[in-house]
């Protein structure tokens, strides 16, 4: 659709309900937190970056690093200086949801002379490279991010010469530590809680492959998890239960849709799960302080992110769908004064239309329409009744609202449609206009009769089948020339689109 972004922050009234629930939580089936999600899918981005770099996997302990003037990437690429302008290579469709396309709102912390993490330029070094970015965004501390990468090396010197896709990385992170290497046991017993749970998640809720009904591993699984919660498991070489536990889940993974054994391993890519873990990558794009910028290396970000995608099973259009949700969600929970938010959101909504016809996969599909009835049901509250909503100050506003709504109203509609052609965006804003003006003329009805002083010779309500309403003015073109303008302006989306 042809809609200009004029930068304009245009305050819309809020919602009655401006906490939408998550899409992809929601169906998780598992109570994990967000600092639960985000220690998983930072441990999944430091392990498909050092399977990717150049850079070999080394680790500094703590006290080493108090030494260093500033911290080094240990398994993520240094930053690359950009390319002569001759050299550089041609774009890939997937950056489309690049910040300049998308036309979001950079942070200027950098110009008010603080670093990227939030402390006194004078007093830190701003981080050097992009992972240290993302690894203070997604809020990990040194200690944890020493310990994962200790773990990954630990891993590597296991498994030289094997691929990221290959391994299960909560299952070998089980292995390589022990109680000893946490402040204290609860800490141990909590991280690894958190390890078997992601596992359940993966495995047993949200497979990927799904589960065959007469294999007995899932229970054998089940049996297992559900005993290392009540009590820490030996995670020992010489543990049974481990050996057991280990057995149980590759048997798990390495299953493919046609029955054969698959040589990777599917432990996060099962939607939502993979989803859930992936929005915590997303969120990191918007600065701490300025909630409705993102950070200015954001494109960097989200490059560094694509080499996630093989193990997490996401690919251009639940890119796009995450995105246009997380977009969508920060601007609604913010106070609706970005609308530079919208209006990101609405352009990767298009992206997902285009795509949405070939996803065939039940799962995605489900998750596909539940976003997309959040993103309907809230806009529609005010086109219902965008008399309330709109008015002369925030006009411009509403085609915006509008797009996003037929937008979201296409692709469900083609969802569910049995080949029947449906002009979606004549329906629905005739709803619109439809729906608010009965509204405003039943909210005149009710101050009319309320008020003793407008009599009849002055003023008549006629009502037509409980839908139309005539008001009669002595100068009633006033009040039609208000709504042919407002219904001028959401007709003339349906030409563009």
């Amino acid at each position: 659709m042809g809609i200009s972004n004029d930068k304009t922050t245009i305050p819309v009234p809020p919602s009655d309900d401006d906490d939408l629930p998550n899409p992809f939580a929601a169906q998780l089936g598992l109570p994990l937190s967000d600092p639960e999600l985000r220690e998983t899918a930072y441990q999944v981005l430091v392990t498909s970056c050092r399977s990717t770099g150049a850079n070999p996997l080394t680790y500094i302990s703590q006290s080493q690093r108090s030494s260093l003037a500033t911290e080094r990437s240990l398994l993520m690429p240094s930053p690359r200086r950009s390319p002569p302008k001759s050299a550089t290579p041609k774009k890939s469709t997937t950056e489309k949801s690049s910040s300049n396309t998308l036309g979001l709102r950079k942070s200027a912390a950098v110009k008010k002379g603080r670093d990227l993490s939030g402390q006194d330029a004078g007093k830190a070094k701003r981080p050097v490279s992009v992972s240290d970015l993302v690894r203070v965004q997604m809020g990990i501390s040194e200690h944890a991010d020493s310990r994962i990468r200790r773990g990954l090396l630990r891993i590597a010197v296991a498994q030289v010469g094997k691929r990221i896709e290959t391994g299960v990385l909560p299952l070998e992170l089980l292995q390589q530590f022990k109680h000893t290497d946490f402040p204290n046991q609860l800490d141990y017993e909590a991280w690894q809680k958190r390890k078997l749970k992601i596992l359940e998640a993966g495995l047993l809720l949200h497979p990927h492959p799904p589960l065959d009904k007469n294999d007995t591993a899932p229970q054998r699984l089940k049996k297992l998890i559900s005993g290392a919660l009540e009590k820490p498991i030996e995670t020992g070489k010489q543990s049974e239960k481990m050996k057991g536990l280990r057995t149980t889940v590759m048997l798990l993974t390495c299953r493919s849709f046609d029955g054969s054994v698959s040589e990777t391993c599917h432990w996060a890519d099962g939607v939502p799960l993979n989803l859930c873990l992936y929005q915590m990558f997303l969120e990191a794009c918007f600065d701490a302080d300025e909630k409705t910028s993102v950070v200015e290396e954001v494109d960097e970000v989200l490059d560094l992110m694509k080499k996630t995608w093989v193990v997490l099973g996401i690919n251009q259009m639940l890119h796009n769908l995450c995105f246009s949700w997380v977009l969508f969600h920060r601007y609604v929970s913010t106070g609706q004064a970005e609308t530079d938010l919208l209006f990101a959101a609405n352009s990767l909504l298009v992206e997902v239309e285009k795509d949405a016809k070939a996803t065939m996969d039940s799962a995605c599909s489900s998750i596909l329409n539940s976003t997309l009835n959040l993103m309907l049901g809230w806009t529609e509250k005010s086109l219902l009744s965008y008399h309330d909503t709109f008015y002369s100050d925030n006009i411009d506003v509403t085609p915006i609202f509008v797009s996003l709504a037929v937008l979201a109203a296409k692709i469900l509609e083609k969802d569910i449609s049995s080949g029947k052609e449906v002009d979606v965006a004549r329906d629905r804003v005739d709803m619109y206009i439809s729906s608010s003006v009965h509204s405003a003329f039943s909210q005149a009805s009710n101050r009319i009769q309320n008020n003793p002083t407008w009599t009849t010779p002055y003023i008549q309500l006629i009502s037509y089948n409980s839908t139309h309403f005539l008001v009669l003015l002595p100068e009633p073109t006033l009040l039609l020339e208000w709504f042919g303008h407002c219904s001028d302006s959401l007709c003339s989306l349906i030409t563009e689109s």
